[in-house]
């Protein structure tokens, strides 16, 4: 269990403590936006596969406690609550987006404030943060709540985060389209901005919901937990 904790803070750490902070721009200052991007990229690469080893091992160990049980019913909950997350992130991950890496440029462009991004401007990492919650609440031993946690606090973190580094970088330009979107989810459309979910169902979609599939069918192979009601596993 400790190497787990190691690893879960040595990953939060690079992130809460150097990326959207001043620290990165102090570094990105000394040797350039490319190589702190391609030095970060390794670096976060290596933290996530030291975390997975380090949850493997502990998941089941001696010291993996049960910390609670939420019943039944919550993994119940598997499939639409996930399906919705990877509505939200996979789309994320493909739609013009200026919160997104290198994609800066987006926040000038009428046409980024479309689909998901009417919903949050961070669709990619609500979509993890739900997963993440979801996992926390269907697995209650030791080992899962600090990884899935891990990612649920960084989620929920990196939003605000990267909200104030974009800020720091594109100025009104930023203002003028936080303006007319929202961290929170739906925050914006309380606001009196347009939602038209029928945005939200094109090519992306489909392209969520074929991830969603292929991940839902492989999970009891992969991970060796069914996601379906009855435990029933497809191979």
């Amino acid at each position: 269990m400790t190497m787990l904790l190691t690893a879960a803070a040595v990953f939060l750490g690079i992130h809460v403590l150097i990326s959207g902070t001043r620290a990165r721009d102090a570094i990105t200052g000394a040797i350039g936006e490319g190589a702190y991007t391609g030095l970060f990229s390794l670096a976060s690469l290596a933290a996530i596969i030291w975390l997975v080893i380090a949850y493997n091992r502990a998941n089941g160990g001696a010291d993996d406690k049960e910390l609670y049980s939420l019943g039944v019913g919550v993994k119940h909950l598997a499939i639409p609550v996930v399906a919705l997350a990877f509505f939200l992130g996979v789309q994320g991950l493909l739609a013009p987006n200026p919160t997104s890496v290198k994609q800066e440029g987006a926040v000038a462009k009428d046409s980024t404030i479309h689909g998901v991004v009417r919903i949050t401007r961070h669709p990619f990492l609500w979509g993890v943060a739900l997963w993440a919650a979801f996992h926390v609440a269907a697995n209650g031993n030791l080992a899962s709540v600090i990884f899935f946690g891990t990612f649920l606090v960084l989620s929920v973190v990196g939003t605000f985060s990267i909200d104030a580094k974009r800020k720091r970088k594109l100025g009104e330009a930023w203002n003028e389209f936080a303006s007319k979107t929202s961290n929170i989810p739906f925050a914006a459309v309380l606001r009196g901005n347009p939602l038209r979910l029928g945005e939200s169902f094109g090519w992306r979609f489909g392209v969520a919901m074929l991830v969603f599939l292929a991940v839902l069918f492989s999970h009891a192979h992969l991970f060796h937990v069914s996601p379906f009601p009855n435990g029933w596993a497809p191979y």
